[in-house]
């Protein structure tokens, strides 16, 4: 395959069809040619990672990791410090295709075969229809009111109140992406400005100490009724944001206009939006020497812009949240506080974390804490709503709908969006009121570990094998996919013999 294929001139390159020996249509239409958009500067770039680090805060940032560490100090944070920067290079991979052609990731798939559709759609709607952000959120403004005598019925009311708001904040706005991007660029660093703030009063130097010491010698902790398998694949699939929510990152960067996302129309609210046109199918750009250096300048920045954005946002929210859960629940020789054990089954330890600031800072620093949480969690459900109704949008529209004038893209988000939210309506009113938010959060994120596992399989497959030899993926890069694969597949084979074990004990 040549790396030069044959170029249309300009005046008619909307009109050719890529051949199949540059990229092969597989199960969907052809792309057609145009030419790959200037980049534009790296400043007005920023907004997808953003987006992609505030789904990330409210779970593995803000939940399980501090949770992991208030159970077995820091032997097993290698591996969050790993999942994380394997997070950054699965998300370049999910950008890769969307730069090249417009598409989706979803769509790339769609194009090595349409069984996949229905794969991602199940593993897309069942860990996100559970709303455990929002019942987090919950728990934390009934903490705030009422300490830690809470009442079911009133948490379940304020956990459907906050979906109910983030339904209507993304009904409301004229184009979905300007909306969510404005939203979590400000929780973000709303949330960001309080971590600082409080690790500033709260981490103490021989955490850092041992936290690093667990990074560079730590090993596997002690498996327990809490820290099971399970568990802890869960927090490597949210050391970052995790499962599906990641292939949200390619439907961020073309609403953005990336590359040549820039020729794809963004989705608008029916209700407030000016309708635009959007083309399922994506476009290429010929192999020009002018095109081929634009596609360096585009795949840098875009390098740039996800390590200053998303992998920095998660590395440092990641590093002060496990320390100063180390600091509330630790003294300076590692020994455990006393009493730090009643707060070992779930979400309670962030009522610990709350009430041992309060023991040493005051009521207004334990405030300051619960705000930040609140906002960790509504920052995140906002965030899974948009982002796994985008992708399951994409499943249903490239793969049953393509042609249907009907159901338009806006028609089926909307519809995804108020689906999901009325199926996690009834998960909180009826028959599971009694399930607390944490074990909600382990659902979500055990079932999202194994799903990483799947689509860095069919990434690799696509990137390296499926785009021109001048675009895809590097060696270097298609080791680290490897290992991506290997990584999660481990822990998820782990995870899936711990419980098939215990089916038959």
């Amino acid at each position: 395959m040549s790396d030069s294929p044959t170029v249309p001139s300009s005046h008619d390159d909307d009109e050719r069809l890529v051949p199949a020996d540059v990229i092969a249509p597989g199960q969907l239409p052809p792309m057609r040619y145009r030419d790959l958009p200037e980049p534009i500067p790296l400043r007005k770039m920023i907004g997808p990672s953003i987006m992609l680090a505030g789904l990330a805060l409210g779970s593995g940032e803000f939940i399980l990791w501090p949770y992991i560490t208030y159970q077995s100090q820091f032997i097993f944070f290698w591996a969050c410090i790993l999942g994380v920067f394997t997070q950054y290079f699965i998300n370049m991979e999910i950008t890769r295709w969307s730069l090249a052609t417009g598409e989706s990731a979803i769509t790339g798939f769609a194009r090595l075969s349409r069984h996949w559709a229905w794969v991602f759609l199940i593993l897309n709607i069942v860990p996100w229809m559970v709303p455990a952000w929002s019942k987090g959120a919950a728990q934390m403004l009934g903490w705030m009111m009422w300490g830690d005598n809470l009442n079911d019925t009133t948490i379940t009311m304020f956990s459907i109140a906050g979906l109910m708001g983030c339904g209507v904040i993304l009904t409301a706005g004229k184009v979905v992406y300007e909306t969510v991007e404005k939203i979590q660029m400000f929780l973000v660093s709303f949330a960001m400005i309080l971590v600082l703030l409080l690790a500033c009063w709260l981490v103490r130097s021989d955490a850092i100490v041992a936290q690093v010491n667990g990074i560079f010698r730590g090993g596997f902790p002690e498996l327990t009724e809490q820290l099971t398998p399970a568990l802890l694949l869960g927090a490597l699939a949210f050391a970052g944001v995790g499962g599906t929510l990641n292939l949200g990152q390619s439907n961020y960067v073309k609403d953005k206009g990336y590359g040549m996302g820039h020729y794809i129309g963004r989705i608008t609210s029916p209700i407030t939006g000016q309708k635009e046109a959007i083309s399922e199918v994506g476009y290429h750009f010929p192999h020009t020497p002018e095109n081929l250096a634009r596609w360096r300048s585009w795949w840098r920045a875009a390098n740039l812009e996800h390590v200053l954005t998303f992998l920095l946002t998660c590395l440092v929210s990641l590093v002060l949240l496990t320390l100063i859960s180390y600091c509330l629940f630790y003294d300076k020789s590692g020994a455990p506080i006393p009493d730090a054990g009643q707060y070992a089954k779930g979400i309670d330890f962030v009522w610990g974390e709350a009430v041992e600031i309060e023991r040493a800072f005051g009521s207004w620093v334990k405030f300051l804490f619960m705000i930040m949480g609140m906002a960790f969690l509504l920052t995140t459900e906002f965030g899974v709503l948009d982002a796994s109704t985008r992708v399951s949008t994409d499943i249903v529209k490239v793969n049953w709908l393509r042609n249907n004038s009907v159901w338009t893209e806006s028609r089926l988000y909307y519809t995804f969006l108020w689906g999901i939210i009325g199926i996690g309506t009834a998960i909180l009113l009826y028959g599971m009121e009694e399930i607390g938010a944490f074990a909600l959060f382990k659902f979500a994120a055990a079932m999202n570990g194994g799903v990483m596992f799947l689509y860095c399989i069919t990434l690799l497959v696509l990137n390296r094998f499926k785009l021109p030899p001048a675009l895809r993926m590097s060696w270097p890069r298609l080791l680290i996919m490897i290992w991506a694969v290997l990584f999660f597949g481990f822990f998820a084979l782990w995870t899936f013999w711990d419980i098939l074990k215990g089916y038959f004990q």
